[in-house]
């Protein structure tokens, strides 16, 4: 214990040795940048952001500014880039699938290609530097990143990298120390949000390993993290009061600029915007859902244009913060204060009354964000209303009936679908995501539906094996409906790696005895 403490301690000292009033890309490089992201130098805008200035990027920007003022220079933006910055490699260069490898072995030589030690403090870089080794998901996506890590964990867990998994945990509470949340990811454009907040999750599984002294020690790490989503340290409004009085949170980005990784996505639709900078604020705001994008944050049920996220109270983000406010009830309990231990039980079981009360749609037999502006329930049925069943929130009578809901309007041939919408967006139909499979499918295995809960995971575990031996490759996401499409679709092109995928099915193939 005294051994974990210290170890933490000088994890946190050394990314807070690092941390400073961190510039974003737009910022460090101004017009440059706008000009590179509408350029279109890189197809791909998050290319640019990662990119590594050879020299210092002040000097690099005045002889930038110096050439392009001078209509006696020919100048070519391409090649003054390829001349002053390094461009990243994919995460997995170099790797390649073995001939008839079967996916189990795949994954397990996979995790050392995603890997990622220490980092070292690179002057000019969007990264924000890592004290421990951790697990990038991979395809465009080089950093590590903050709901994912918790889906990869399961497959760590299952592959006994808990050296690796403690690290990782270690290097969000060094982010949550030094930053005062964790960020979407470790890069220094991300601090303006977090993410679905999992970190309470985490230790749940390292508990396994080491007992309940884990709440004890990362307690102060839970506290503050619970203090930014409850506006205690941040400018953000992530707390919102309903009408009955009670206290139920919405995600909540704290800028109102595009997104410097999807610069001139942002920028043309704000062209066409009465209000750029809620357009930004909403769009930004998305992107710490975790579901970016999908329609069910769109007003009009279609249209990005009409993008509300600000205007919902996800069910997703209130479940993982009523069991945040558990694990501080346990860490609580753990260092011998029932007082404290009895205050977030009770903010807990509130929650709990409030997101069945907000929430739950008793015609429909599902749950649904609510809409604070029309003071009532989304219109979007999603899978993201199986939650409150991963989460034991439901009333056992609720579960019940949203299974046969589950069954006729969300399972199909490959998984269960995210939403019944097929709107181009890659958090919609036809797609499936590994993170809300596993999360349906132990949802349902929490109140037993085993029989429903294993159907699930044979259908995804069998799509994502068959596309493997098609490609050698598991997929960030998949279409579960057409189960002879290599992947889905969506706001870029599909990425390989995958962090969240390998996790979820090594989990599922264990936990249900399921064969290759």
């Amino acid at each position: 214990m005294k051994k974990n403490i210290i170890t933490l301690a000088l994890l946190i000292i050394c990314v807070a040795a690092e941390a400073q009033q961190m510039q974003t890309p737009d910022m460090v490089y101004g017009k440059l940048f706008t000009d590179v992201q509408m350029s279109r130098i890189f197809p791909d805008n998050k290319t640019f952001v990662d990119c590594i200035p050879k020299r210092n990027p002040k000097d690099i920007v005045a002889d930038y500014l110096a050439a392009t003022s001078n209509p006696a220079i020919k100048f070519s933006l391409k090649l003054f880039v390829d001349e002053n910055f390094v461009v990243p490699a994919p995460p997995t260069e170099g790797f390649k699938t073995e001939a008839n490898e079967e996916v189990k072995a795949h994954i397990t030589r996979l995790w050392d290609a995603l890997q990622r030690n220490a980092d070292k403090p690179v002057a000019g870089s969007s990264l924000l530097p890592l004290p421990g080794a951790y697990i990038v998901p991979g395809g465009r996506f080089r950093e590590i990143y903050y709901w994912d890590s918790y889906f990869t964990m399961l497959g760590l867990q299952e592959s006994n990298r808990y050296d690796l998994m403690e690290d990782m945990i270690n290097n969000f509470a060094a982010l949550i120390t030094t930053y005062g949340h964790i960020p979407n990811g470790n890069r220094s454009y991300y601090l303006s949000r977090s993410q679905p907040p999992f970190f309470a999750m985490m230790l749940q599984l390292l508990e396994e390993k080491k007992g309940t002294v884990v709440y004890a020690l990362y307690k102060n790490a839970l506290q503050k993290e619970y203090a930014y989503w409850m506006d205690k340290t941040s400018k953000t409004k992530h707390v919102v009061k309903m009408p009955d009085g009670s206290i139920l949170n919405r995600y909540y980005d704290q800028d109102i600029r595009p997104r410097q990784e999807s610069f001139y996505e942002d920028s043309l639709l704000g062209i066409k915007s009465a209000n750029r900078k809620l357009l930004y604020k909403n769009l930004r705001t998305c992107a710490e859902t975790g579901w970016d994008f999908s329609t069910r944050w769109f007003a009009d049920g279609k249209s990005m244009a009409s993008i509300q996220t600000t205007n919902l109270i996800p069910v997703d983000l209130n479940c993982l913060l009523y069991q945040l406010e558990l694990t501080l009830g346990k860490a609580s309990k753990e260092t011998g204060n029932l007082v404290e231990m009895n205050y977030y039980n009770q903010l807990a079981a509130k929650r709990k009354t409030a997101i069945n009360k907000y929430c739950y749609n008793k015609t429909q037999h599902w749950y649904y964000d609510y809409n604070i502006t029309t003071k009532s329930l989304s219109k979007e049925k999603t899978i993201a209303g199986i939650q409150p069943l991963f989460f034991n929130v439901a009333p056992a009578a609720n579960a019940t009936a949203m299974v046969a809901v589950l069954q006729n309007d969300f399972v199909k041939a490959g998984g269960v679908v995210t939403t019944l919408k097929n709107s181009g967006q890659q958090w919609d139909a036809p797609n499936g995501w590994a993170p809300l499979e596993y999360m349906a499918i132990k949802g349902l295995d929490n109140y037993g539906f085993t029989t429903e809960a294993k159907d699930i995971a044979q259908r995804w575990v069998g799509l994502n094996v068959k596309v493997f031996k098609s490609t050698g490759k598991l997929m960030e996401k998949y279409n579960v409906t057409d189960t002879h499409l290599d992947a889905g679709g969506g706001e870029y092109p599909s990425q390989d790696g995958f962090g969240w995928t390998n996790g979820v099915l090594l989990k599922l193939m264990a936990t249900y005895n399921i064969k290759e």
